[in-house]
C-alpha cells in the first residue's frame, strides 16, 4: 500500500514539475511573439525609410549648382574700386 501511496505522490510531484515547466515555455513563447512583431514593425519602418529617401529629390544639390557659376571676380574688381 506504501509503495502505491509513494507513486502516486512521485506522479503527482512529476506533474506538478510538467506544469511549472509549461507556464515557463508559454511566458517565453510570449515573449518571443512581442519580439518578431517589434522587430517587423521597425523593419517596415526601415523601408520605408529607404524608399522615402530614394525617391526624394536632392534640392541641395540643385542649390549648390547655382553657386557654381558665380563670378568670384566681383568683389576683386570692389576691392580697387574702393582703394
Amino acid at each position: 500500500m506504501s509503495n502505491k501511496l509513494e507513486e502516486l505522490l512521485n506522479t503527482a510531484k512529476l506533474n506538478e514539475l510538467l506544469r511549472k515547466k509549461e507556464l515557463e515555455d508559454e511566458k517565453k513563447s510570449c515573449i518571443m511573439w512581442g519580439l518578431a512583431i517589434l522587430g517587423a514593425v521597425a523593419l517596415v519602418g526601415v523601408i520605408a525609410y529607404a524608399v522615402y529617401k530614394h525617391f526624394t529629390p536632392d534640392y541641395l544639390e540643385d542649390f549648390e549648382d547655382d553657386f557654381d557659376d558665380f563670378d568670384d571676380d566681383f568683389f576683386e574688381d570692389v576691392d580697387d574700386t574702393e582703394e
